[in-house]
C-alpha cells in the first residue's frame, strides 16, 4: 500500500508542478497542507472530535470547499499520513511551491490546530518547530506566529499554556 500511494504521489502530483495541470498542483498543495495539519493534530496522541471538527472547519474556510470535498480531503490526508514514513514528501512539495508568505500562512494553520484544545502539548510544539524548519520559516516568524495565534485563542476564551 505504501508503494502504491508513493507511486500515485510521484506520478500524479509531482508532475503537476512542471506546468501540466494547475488543478492537480493545487490539489497536491492542499493535500500536503492537510496532511501536515493532521500530523500536528495527532502529535499529542489525541486526535479527538474537537480537533477533527476544527480541522474540517479550517480546511473548509481556507480552501472554500464543500462539506463533502472537505471530508474527502481530510480522509485522503489521514491515509497519506498513515502510509507515510516521513514528512519529507509533504514539506518538500510545500517548500518548493509556496512563497514565504504562503509558508507563513501554513505555519499559522498549524498553530491554530495545536491551540484547538486550549493548550500546547510539548509534542505539538516540537512538531510545529520541525515543520517550520523544513519549510524554511525563520525562528522569529515561528515565535511571532505562535504568540499571535495564542492571543487569538485567549480572546476566544481558550486557556493556553505556552
Amino acid at each position: 500500500m505504501i508503494n502504491s500511494l508513493q507511486q500515485f504521489f510521484e506520478q500524479r502530483l509531482q508532475p503537476a508542478f512542471k506546468g501540466n495541470d494547475t488543478h492537480i498542483a493545487e490539489h497536491a498543495i492542499r493535500l500536503a497542507t492537510a496532511a501536515l495539519l493532521v500530523e500536528t493534530a495527532q502529535a499529542d496522541f489525541e486526535f479527538d472530535l474537537l480537533e477533527r471538527g476544527a480541522l474540517k472547519s479550517m480546511l473548509q474556510r481556507v480552501y472554500g470547499l464543500t462539506g463533502r470535498e472537505t471530508a474527502d480531503l481530510l480522509s485522503l490526508a489521514e491515509q497519506e499520513v498513515d502510509a507515510s514514513i516521513s514528512l519529507d514528501q509533504f514539506t518538500k512539495l510545500l517548500d518548493r511551491n509556496l512563497n514565504p508568505e504562503q509558508k507563513h500562512h501554513v505555519l499559522e494553520l498549524l498553530w491554530e490546530v495545536a491551540f484547538v484544545d486550549g493548550r500546547i502539548d510539548k509534542y505539538e510544539e516540537y512538531m510545529i518547530r520541525k515543520l517550520a524548519d523544513l519549510l524554511h520559516v525563520s525562528h522569529g516568524k515561528f515565535i511571532q506566529t505562535k504568540l499571535r495565534v495564542a492571543d487569538r485563542s485567549k480572546q476566544r476564551g481558550c486557556h493556553d499554556s505556552l
